[in-house]
């Protein structure tokens, strides 16, 4: 008996033509399979929040958002890693991509690497996770020993776990605590899971982190005051934040920039507020650098 082909491997007879279907025509199909994905995402809306509420109270105490992967699931694992720091100026090794193969498999393919269960797990052994900690395997098919070994090993050390996946009922969705299980169907070319899998993956692993950053208070409504102010375009972008929040007149908002080096909330307190940089800095060390908490609770001593 054959054995059931998992969804990310099945041929679509609908594509069966693609490669003697003209350009615009091919595009336009292609666009309107991708089309499926964020609608397929949006079922698993409520599995995405519940392991965001999962890994929240462990990220607020210190704890560590770890993604493994190979393949193209390991490399948008570490490319959402590597976004977090410039855009919610987390700490280096807050948010971590692991990769099957290691820094070598982001850019070439590393033969054997994702069949490597122990090295997953000796990834986790390597970062000392703990309970504090959040682990999410990536793995379009569910079935990437390496990705499964993350998350085998995590959970033996009490961390929370996640699996994100593109097939029901698969191995990584049973050993992780939370599965999102994100059904896309075949592929446009059969089995080229970068294609809608990695679209959803993309799509899960933006939700995940961005709504855990929004639950550690790294932004104020929709604005991104943690920004780091690292070239020209962020320096203009932390002064429009600023501005935005205060309605402060331009040299206000340029004073309290400059003697906040830089810091969005730190400017904002200061203005709001009507404290210094070293007082804005320490009200919001009180509330775990939450400037809507800062921010109210000197508004209402001041009142």
């Amino acid at each position: 008996m054959t054995p059931d082909i998992p969804t990310t491997e099945a041929i679509d007879e609908q594509f069966s033509e693609i490669d003697r279907m003209p350009t615009e025509a091919l595009a336009r199909l292609m666009n309107r399979a991708d089309s499926t994905v964020p609608l397929a995402v949006g079922q698993r809306s409520a599995d995405i929040a519940r392991l965001v509420d999962a890994a929240v109270p462990g990220l607020r105490s210190g704890g560590r958002l770890v993604y493994a992967g190979a393949g193209t699931a390991g490399r948008l694992g570490v490319l959402d890693a590597s976004e977090c720091p410039p855009t919610f100026n987390t700490a280096p090794g807050e948010v971590v991509g692991l990769i099957a193969g290691g820094e070598r498999a982001i850019v070439s393919a590393v033969e054997g690497a994702e069949d490597d269960s122990a090295a997953g797990g000796q990834a986790i052994v390597a970062l000392d996770i703990g309970p504090s900690d959040t682990v999410v395997g990536i793995s379009a098919s569910g079935t990437t020993p390496y990705a499964v070994g993350a998350v085998e090993e995590a959970a033996k050390r009490g961390a929370t776990t996640g699996g994100v996946v593109c097939n029901r009922g698969s191995r990584l969705a049973a050993v992780a605590a939370h599965a999102i299980e994100v059904i896309v169907g075949p592929e446009l070319v059969a089995g080229s899971t970068r294609l809608k899998a990695g679209t959803a993956q993309k799509l899960v692993l933006n939700m995940i982190s961005t709504m855990s950053m929004v639950r550690l208070g790294k932004t104020y409504g929709n604005l991104m005051v943690d920004v780091q102010s690292t070239n020209t375009k962020l320096k203009e972008r932390v002064r429009r934040i600023v501005q935005t929040v205060t309605d402060a007149e331009d040299s206000e908002v340029e004073t309290a920039v400059e003697a906040a080096d830089g810091s969005a909330k730190v400017a904002i307190l200061m203005i709001l507020a009507g404290v210094d940089a070293p007082r804005a800095r320490e009200e919001l060390d009180r509330d775990a650098g939450v400037l809507r908490a800062a921010l109210g609770r000197l508004v209402r001593s001041h009142s």
